[in-house]
């Protein structure tokens, strides 16, 4: 009896266990609507103070709020100056380009962002403005790359500087996006380690302001064991190779628009680093379904030694969005993906041209192409630019279309 008694107990153990497994999977894989994740933040740059909106406009060259404490530094010739170059950075990119990316996105994205409030940008640099522009509803946008995530710098640290030269580096290190869409490697090898910035965080708070963006706060990161977001001291050293270092910027469109947070981790993607960094993809996978950007990668996700990052975003993608530096279009080539070609495409530009793919030649031969009215990566304004939409099926279906 008691033999029979422990066997029936063992049984119903099991079954409550299976059950749980199998309702686990069929909440993650079956819902139409992801669940947002909540955001994770850590330690205030300047707790209970607006220091980093504050900063932002500073840099991005527009007025300061009431009581703002570069009120003084704005009347200065340097910063007068600086206010004028921006302008002449940044009107063309607001009248220009930026209008017909928001058209793009109206028209091809927004399903996609209403199902998908989780946007996954990997070799991203501190390109927040074309994520933003393609999917400026996201909740929760998670960017990753090599260069340091950076510091805030407070007034008393900006005025101790020679103000002429250290805003002609902070406006050098945004020309490239500006001026090209994209942020050019070796220019952020320098800008981005002492020469202009210790690292993104200013560039991407620069970049919010310019978009008419209320910074709420921006703070210090980290990625723990578990995968969580934990806090960390600016100053904060990992005990080992791996730090997954990170700031998280909360933000609103506006002065009214809902709390959106931006996180960026400096993580290096290649598969020998994350063999050594199951953290950082543990934190992937407590998101869930993302869309996916790839923009001016370098072409790394083409190399056999990026093939877990390739894989998991393959993986974890219920829509994916990029130019032809991202996943190679062989991937796409299978049952599950439904894809909308724009632009034109012939070859790589420039030093990555024999990383051409004749399968995508010829798809974008086929009916079917859409145009493409912006210029947007590699070789812009000198060659066509394409973007692909790789969408999943049954995130079609769960759509209903």
């Amino acid at each position: 009896m008691l033999v029979n008694r422990s066997l029936r107990m063992s049984t119903l153990r099991f079954r409550k266990v299976r059950l749980c497994v199998v309702l686990s999977v069929a909440i993650f894989w079956g819902c139409s609507k992801p669940q947002p994740v909540e955001p994770q933040v850590g330690e205030d740059v300047a707790p209970g103070d607006r220091a980093a909106d504050d900063t932002a406009r500073f840099l991005a060259g527009l007025p300061g709020r009431n009581g703002s404490p570069f009120a003084a530094l704005e009347a200065t010739p340097a910063w007068r100056r600086h206010r004028r170059e921006i302008e002449g950075l940044w009107n063309p990119v607001e009248r220009q380009w930026l209008p017909k990316m928001r058209e793009f996105r109206a028209a091809e994205l927004s399903s996609i962002e209403k199902k998908n409030p989780v946007v996954f940008y990997p070799f991203s640099g501190p390109d927040v403005l074309a994520v933003n522009a393609f999917f400026p509803n996201a909740q929760i946008y998670v960017l990753a790359g090599l260069e340091p995530s950076g510091t805030l710098p407070s007034p008393k640290q900006i005025e101790k500087r020679e103000l002429d030269p250290y805003l002609s580096g902070i406006r050098e290190s945004i020309y490239s996006e500006l001026h090209r869409s994209f942020f050019i490697t070796r220019e952020m090898d320098s800008d981005f380690r002492g020469q202009a910035t210790d690292g993104l965080l200013q560039p991407i708070l620069m970049l919010l302001a310019l978009t008419n963006h209320t910074i709420l706060d921006a703070r210090y990161v980290r990625i723990d064991e578990q995968g969580r977001i934990a806090g960390r001291a600016p100053n904060y050293k990992a005990p080992g190779k791996i730090g997954n270092k990170g700031v998280a910027v909360s933000f609103r469109g506006g002065d009214r628009g809902p709390r959106q947070v931006l996180y960026y981790f400096t993580v290096n993607l290649s598969d020998e680093r994350l063999k050594i960094n199951p953290q950082f993809l543990r934190y992937l996978q407590s998101l869930g379904s993302v869309a996916t950007f790839l923009k001016a990668t370098s072409y790394m996700p083409h190399h056999e030694g990026f093939g877990i990052i390739r894989e998991e975003i393959l993986s974890r993608s219920a829509a994916i969005l990029q130019d032809d530096s991202g996943i190679p279009f062989r991937y796409f080539q299978q049952p599950q993906w439904v894809v909308q070609l724009y632009g034109q495409y012939d070859r790589p530009y420039g030093s990555f041209r024999y990383l051409e793919q004749p399968a995508l030649r010829a798809a974008y031969a086929a009916p079917g192409v859409k145009p493409l009215t912006f210029r947007i990566g590699y070789g812009f304004g000198k060659v066509p630019s394409n973007l692909l939409l790789a969408t999943r099926r049954e995130t079609i279906a769960a759509a209903g279309h």
